[in-house]
């Protein structure tokens, strides 16, 4: 398969973990969102670190800054002011480092990324995804990123919510079973049972799953999807801890892991990057592989 390389988009890698490398208290409930208040400089030296990288894309440290997600800290009424300050310092970093730079508006999940059991009702995944979007919009992200999605009904109320704000404008990733089950959700539904709902997307996308199995997810997931629909693929490094944390590991270093991502472009993947325990290092050598195809 030739690979057109004019339209493969590099997304950044991990936020969190990253800021956990450099320092910042990433402990739960709130994970990365802490770093709005701690350590803002540090979060956008992140940020500028993969765009030096290489990255053509960032995503906004918004992870943990649903309401939901910070009322567990007592910071619920912090909602909008964090995510704004989670764009704001974003879009500084890239004005500053790469002004062509697009800043994606990061949507987790409302619990947790690999219990779809906790997943609130659709109604209420509606509601509060609409929130966090609205806080993205207005704070002035490029497109709206909706990922690690491992719930059907979540994933779908997400979906409706971004293709009400922004219906040019949002693109979506789902956390997929890493058990031998290619292209099944975490809750059992088969991704192919969503695509049919999905078709105002810009883009779909695999995140969050271990980067050695992760083109046998792309295979599928291209089979299932026309010409013209772009996927996204960027895979994890480490393992989740008991508290909901991520424990980095040197499993996959980074040429091994650009290794990966070019397996990922052969199965049919055009925007690729790195999600936990990934670096601004992994992100260099992707760009360095794509520069030497």
């Amino acid at each position: 398969m030739a690979i057109p390389l004019d339209n493969i988009l590099v997304l950044d890698g991990a936020t969190g973990t990253e800021l956990d490398r450099r320092g910042v208290d990433v402990g739960m409930p709130l994970w990365s969102a802490g770093a709005m208040d701690q350590a803002p400089e540090v979060l956008r030296d992140v940020h500028a670190a993969y765009l030096e990288a290489g990255a053509d894309a960032i995503i906004t440290n918004t992870f943990r800054t649903h309401e939901r997600s910070l009322a567990k800290a007592g910071l619920g009424g912090r909602a909008e002011e964090l995510t704004h300050a989670a764009v704001s310092i974003a879009r500084a970093a890239r004005d500053a480092t790469n002004p062509k730079a697009l800043v994606l508006g990061g949507v987790a999940p409302l619990e947790d990324c690999y219990s779809p059991s906790l997943s609130p009702n659709a109604d209420t995944c509606h509601r509060e995804h609409g929130q966090l979007i609205g806080h993205l919009v207005d704070a002035g992200v490029d497109l709206v990123l909706i990922e690690t999605m491992c719930s059907a009904h979540e994933s779908l109320a997400a979906a409706e919510a971004a293709a009400a704000k922004v219906p040019d404008a949002w693109g979506i990733s789902f956390c997929l079973s890493s058990n031998g089950e290619v292209g099944m959700l975490l809750d059992g539904t088969p991704i192919a049972e969503l695509l049919p709902t999905l078709r105002g997307a810009r883009f779909i996308g695999i995140n969050c799953v271990a980067a050695t199995v992760l083109a046998d997810q792309v295979t599928h997931l291209r089979s299932l999807l026309p010409d013209d629909m772009a996927i996204a693929a960027y895979g994890n490094v480490g393992h989740a801890d008991e508290e909901g944390g991520w424990v980095c590991t040197d499993a996959i270093d980074p040429e091994p892991y650009a290794s990966h991502a070019m397996d990922w472009i052969q199965a049919g993947a055009s925007i690729i990057g790195g999600c936990c325990g990934t670096t601004p290092a992994s992100i260099q050598a992707i760009k360095r592989r794509l520069q030497a195809w």
